[in-house]
């Protein structure tokens, strides 16, 4: 049965979105700012790693790794520069 998980979080002033839809063929997609700027699909439990770049001058790299199980899903923003990788938190869909 496939499902989908929201999350979200705003960094340093752009909205980071990523969608992590489960079932025969899981796959996370993000956004930032409303635009797709990743897409993966998930091979099992194993995490995947979606690289994508803030709009900031100059570009700042990040990634978003997703996890689809066991469990719930989860995401986190691993940006360039930070010491901690920040929880993006589910949202309703």
């Amino acid at each position: 049965m496939r499902r989908r998980h929201h999350f979200h979080i705003d960094y340093r002033g752009h909205s980071v979105s990523a969608t992590v839809e489960t079932g025969m063929r899981p796959v996370v997609e993000v956004l930032v700012d409303g635009k797709e700027t990743g897409y993966a699909s998930i091979q099992g439990d194993r995490p995947v790693a979606v690289p994508i770049e803030l709009p900031t001058d100059p570009p700042t790299p990040a990634t978003v790794r997703a996890t689809s199980g066991p469990g719930v899903p989860r995401c986190l923003l691993i940006a360039e520069g930070d010491a901690d990788p920040h929880v993006m938190a589910p949202r309703l869909y």
